[in-house]
């Protein structure tokens, strides 16, 4: 039975299915099963949720989108039958809701975090008055997954999406005050990881409000990293004000048009490695180009 045929005839039997569901019940590699789906007449993909911008070193220009056509296939998209477009339409839904409970639970659990730390320290100052903290990556676009993954610096399993977490201190604070910050995130770092019942990834950066304006320079890989991450960012907790001085910064230094035109790269992007995917031999994709089709991290911003 050819692959096409296979997912034909599994998703007459069980209904629309995810990508990660197809790979687990024919042992197919994803680049094969997203090729087959792709092409094939009798098949329809469904994605959900929303591409966004991505930096990566690999990539002329750095732009690219996340998911990565991988990560989106596997997790972000659902695979049914053209006449049976009513049964794809309602198992989306359903995925949504899912990945909207995920990232809703993983934004509270982050919240209790930060609401942990701002009272232990508390006695000695107020965060709300020298500290913002922004919450980015996948979460504030509600796109957060719990499909289980090694953790970069241990290898230990954690549940999908990681939490990032910027927290930005007044260049006038206590001073100590950003070390204490540190030290106290490394903990919970620490402790959701560790914690069987938790397993979760918290990355998290502190800086003051001078590093910011270095970062706004733009004119490097990491400076843009750390741009894109306080431009996409949502306030979390702290000072309101720090926050919108911030945000204030990236737009009076241009960031927002920049971080624009390279969204429009990464699109066009992803539309000429996507047709490239589908012509190309699968065998020297595989030798020479799965870069265009495996996920990459963004972690230069949290190192």
């Amino acid at each position: 039975m050819t692959t096409e045929r296979e997912i034909v005839q599994i998703i007459r039997e069980s209904g629309p299915l995810s990508g990660a569901d197809i790979m687990a019940l024919t042992g197919q590699d994803g680049l094969t099963l997203w090729r087959a789906c792709k092409r094939s007449q009798d098949l329809v993909i469904r994605t959900i949720g929303t591409r966004y911008l991505r930096l990566d070193r690999r990539v002329d220009g750095y732009a690219r989108l996340s998911p990565s056509i991988l990560r989106e296939f596997l997790t972000y998209s659902l695979v049914g039958l053209g006449d049976e477009r009513n049964a794809l339409e309602q198992r989306a839904r359903e995925v949504m809701a899912h990945i909207e409970t995920v990232s809703r639970s993983k934004i509270g659990l982050v919240y209790s975090v930060v609401s942990g730390l701002s009272s232990r320290l508390a006695s000695e100052v107020s965060l709300d008055e020298w500290a913002c903290f922004i919450i980015a990556g996948d979460i504030v676009y509600n796109m957060a997954h719990d499909v289980n993954r090694p953790e970069r610096s241990t290898g230990k399993l954690v549940r999908g999406s990681d939490m990032d977490v910027v927290v930005i201190v007044e260049d006038e604070c206590r001073e100590g005050l950003p070390k204490r910050i540190d030290d106290a995130m490394f903990e919970e770092k620490y402790r959701m990881l560790i914690t069987p019942h938790i397993r979760e990834e918290l990355d998290y950066v502190v800086k003051s409000v001078s590093r910011v304006k270095e970062q706004l320079g733009f004119d490097t890989f990491k400076h843009m990293v750390a741009c894109k991450i306080m431009h996409e960012g949502t306030f979390l907790a702290g000072s309101e004000s720090l926050f919108f001085k911030v945000k204030c910064l990236l737009r009076e230094h241009g960031v927002f048009a920049k971080l624009t035109d390279l969204e429009k790269r990464a699109r066009a992007f992803r539309a000429e490695a996507e047709a490239y995917l589908l012509e190309e031999d699968p065998e020297r994709i595989k030798a020479e180009s799965m870069n265009l089709f495996y996920p990459v991290e963004e972690s230069e911003e949290f190192e």
